[in-house]
This record gives C-alpha cells, structure tokens and sequence, in this order.
C-alpha cells in the first residue's frame, strides 16, 4: 500500500478547538478546488506510512490533546478506521477535517467512536458545486452533513471564500441550507488569502466581513 501520509505539523493551538494536537496532512484529493492552499499535498504522493506517523505521535502523547487528520482528504484513505483506532488507543483525541465526500467512511468513524470533533468543509451550493470542486460530489457532502447532524459529535461547518467564486449573497444562502438542514452550530468563514500558491493559480479575492451578514438568521463568523 502506498504511505498515505505526506508530511506531520507536529504542534499547533488553531485547528482543534481549544486543544493541543498535531496535524497528520494526507496526500491526494477528489476535488481540485482552484483556491487550494496545499496543491503540494493534493497533487503530491505520500512520504509517511501510518506506522511511522504513530511513532511520532506516540512519541508525543504527553504534550499533546488530539491529532486533527486533514489533507488533501483523509477519508479518501483505506485503513483510516484503524489509524484512527490506534490514536484513540493512546487516549488522544480525534478531529477530521474532510469535504464530506465519504459519507460511508465517516459513519463508520463515528459508529466505531474513532472521531470526537469534525470540520466539515461547505464548498458550495449544488449549483456551483461543480465550479468550485471540479466534481460532482455534492450529494455524498450532503449525505455527511446529514450524517453528523444525527450523530451527536460536535462538529463544525466552514467555507473558504474566493470573491470569483462566491459571493456575499451565495453565502447567505448556503447559510439558509443549513438552517433548513436544523443545523445549530456557528458557521465559519474563511477568506482566501492569496500569499501563497494555490491549486488554480488563484490571487487577489476581495474579502468578506461581519458586516456583510448582519440580517443574517444563523451565527456567521468570519475567520480571517
């Protein structure tokens, strides 16, 4: 089996929520997002076997709370139940971050109490799916928000914004989605920031603000 992993960033205190962890970045995805921070991880081929990675973490169990697993796209990965398994048996917590494009690897994570926090990526509306992601995967994303709406894992739903491709008005009615799905949590913006490659060559993106949200019925909080 190909290693899976392509690098570890071994400490940080931003993307598990209130917690110490690492981050395991996965190599390869199946959506091709232009606006893409990490096209080195997407397009890349791993260097890191799942063995040697738990090396590492074990190593570093003390210092740390969690492991957040995110790519590319973790769940694209076979074995991921039992990687997941083998972190929860140090008595470390697990975050996902995925685009929910594996409805069926998540349950199985969740019905396995593998996962204890998950980000959900909202890349788009079904209309714009296609234009955002380069794939027609917004029903599987659809599948996992359904999915952990019922699960009881507190779970996250975001968007990173490139004003060429979503709008103000896009948002809010992605955000009106997510009332309509009952979804009670706050909903994260993020706005592209163009310091570094990307996967479309993407650059400038005129950025989104609280004011631009202010009617809005759901909680929108804006990241950057």
């Amino acid at each position: 089996m190909p290693d899976p992993i392509y690098n570890i960033t071994p400490f940080t205190l931003l993307d598990y929520p209130d917690k110490t962890a690492c981050i395991v970045w996965f190599a390869g995805c199946n959506m091709k997002c232009p606006y893409c921070y990490n096209p080195e991880i997407v397009l890349g081929k791993g260097k890191m076997s799942f063995s040697d990675s738990l090396t590492f973490i074990e190593k570093r169990r003390n210092l740390l709370d969690g492991v957040v697993l995110s790519g590319g796209e973790c769940t694209l990965h076979h074995g991921i139940e039992q990687y997941a398994a083998e972190i929860k048996g140090m008595h470390m917590l697990v975050k996902i971050d995925t685009n929910g494009s594996h409805p069926e690897k998540l349950r199985a994570l969740i019905q396995g109490n593998l996962v204890d926090y998950v980000a959900l990526d909202f890349k788009s509306l079904s209309a714009g799916f296609d234009k955002v992601t380069k794939s027609n995967l917004f029903a599987h994303f659809e599948e996992s928000l359904d999915l952990l709406l019922v699960s009881g894992i507190p779970f996250e739903v975001r968007t990173t914004v490139h004003s060429d491709l979503l709008s103000a008005a896009e948002i809010q009615e992605m955000a009106h989605f997510l009332i309509e799905k009952k979804y009670k949590g706050n909903y994260y913006i993020q706005n592209f920031v163009g310091n570094t490659s990307t996967l479309g060559g993407m650059d400038y993106s005129v950025p989104l603000c609280a004011d631009d949200f202010l009617e809005s019925d759901m909680k929108i909080i804006i990241r950057n």
